[in-house]
């Protein structure tokens, strides 16, 4: 039976691709979606047919602020609050529009950044699914992916996801706010990321694959790891005869880029100058939101604007970029070795797993990066044989996943046991 989904994020394009991706399987199995996130990705999320909600800010423009390169990429921690109050004015007005994008919803998919999607949740009476591409359930496995914590063993690793109690306070103030004024719903007794204010935990669906990250043992039930969800191009994307000439005249290039973290441009694209002369291989870096300004780039670089991953990563030798989870996926799918620079938030942990696997060097932050450790890096992803045989294993690995057809099944599933206890209630009462 057709129901209808309500999906909130907010975010860059690692943050929106995956559930655009999710929205085009709900579609596909016959329902209705809504996809609410920043008003920068309009364009894209209506261009692939899914009905696109406003959540409000400019991202990219938030992003590229002076005051907030100066403030990641210098450390100038006087910049701060003033960024956290714009952070926490971003969600409160993403919740308000939510709850209007929500009405008539038969579930709401929800990540970190939209919690505040379990209180719309309440007051609809509706299921909500919270999902994310890191693994954030507390565990004894491994301390708190979002933050550089040592592994001091079972306890420790326990007690280290207090901090996200302590980051879910920086989302709560707004809203706790929009529960009250707008929902009309009291107080929460209790709650959190993961579970709703009562206490029970909520069906969470984490968007990554067991290969690259294993499901920890002592996880609820409840905590589903699906596999990840590739956002594929669906366009008839071919390298233009510029780029394609670049690609016949020597062995495969490795792709560089910085993602959607536009900080510290200037001193980014020294370095990589630098570290492309020392190194002389032939590479193709990615303008994207990153910052890098490719004017003046030797013969053996050759600069794109934008490429879909899914079709460009398969023609490089390897891939070098920030860290986040999709182009983590992209670059392993493709059977490609990969080197991180991480810069925030869950980056770092994904390069060390990438290390762990055997398919890249151990990762290095971005604003410790020098072009000594960069050429280096680049000689061994297209020199070390190990890496390659396998980034390959990894990579036919993950093609074989279907982490999008588990989440569609596990969100229908959990709609029908709503609306089948709700009718179970109805007889009762």
């Amino acid at each position: 039976m057709k129901k209808r989904v309500a999906i909130a994020t907010i975010g860059t394009a690692g943050d929106v691709r995956p559930y655009l991706a999710l929205a085009m399987a709900l579609q596909q199995q016959g329902h209705d979606v809504v996809l609410g996130a920043n008003a920068d990705f309009e364009d894209l999320i209506v261009s692939h047919g899914v009905e696109f909600h406003s959540l409000g800010t400019n991202i990219q423009d938030w992003l590229q602020q002076s005051r907030f390169d100066t403030a990641v990429s210098k450390m100038k921690l006087h910049h701060y609050p003033q960024i956290l109050r714009q952070g926490q004015a971003l969600v409160e007005r993403a919740a308000r529009n939510s709850w209007a994008m929500s009405q008539g919803a038969d579930a709401i998919v929800v990540n970190i950044n939209t919690s505040f999607g379990i209180d719309i949740a309440e007051a609809l009476n509706i299921p909500v699914i919270m999902t994310a591409m890191q693994p954030l359930n507390p565990t004894r496995e491994f301390p708190v992916c979002a933050y550089e914590v040592p592994d001091l063993g079972p306890t420790f690793n326990k007690l280290s996801y207090i901090a996200m109690n302590i980051q879910q306070g920086y989302y709560d103030l707004p809203r706790d706010r929009v529960r009250k004024e707008l929902m009309g719903l009291g107080p929460r007794k209790r709650g959190g990321i993961f579970r709703d204010s009562y206490g029970n935990n909520l069906p969470t669906l984490y968007n990554f694959s067991s290969i690259v990250s294993p499901r920890p043992r002592d996880w609820p039930q409840t905590a589903v790891v699906t596999g990840f969800w590739f956002f594929d191009d669906n366009s008839d994307w071919a390298p233009p005869p510029d780029l394609q000439r670049f690609l016949d005249s020597g062995p495969p290039p490795v792709y560089i880029g910085f993602g959607s973290m536009p900080f510290g441009a200037e001193r980014n694209t020294q370095l990589l100058k630098l570290a492309l002369d020392k190194w002389g291989g032939r590479a193709i870096v990615s303008r994207g939101w990153g910052g890098i300004n490719a004017d003046d780039l030797p013969e053996n670089v050759f600069a794109v604007s934008e490429a879909p991953h899914d079709k460009l990563f398969p023609l490089m030798g390897a891939v070098v970029h920030h860290g986040g989870a999709g182009t983590t996926a992209a670059g392993l799918r493709a059977g490609k070795p990969t080197f991180t620079l991480p810069q925030a938030y869950d980056q770092r942990y994904w390069g060390r797993r990438v290390r762990a696997l055997g398919c890249g060097p151990a990762p290095v932050r971005l604003r410790t990066l020098t072009p000594e450790i960069l050429a280096s890096a680049l000689h061994e992803l297209t020199t070390n044989e190990n890496m390659k045989a396998n980034a390959k294993s990894i990579g036919k690995a993950l093609s074989e996943e279907d982490g999008l057809t588990t989440a569609v099944n596990f969100i229908e599933a959990t709609i029908n046991a709503a609306k089948a206890g709700s009718r179970r209630f109805s007889a009762g009462s």
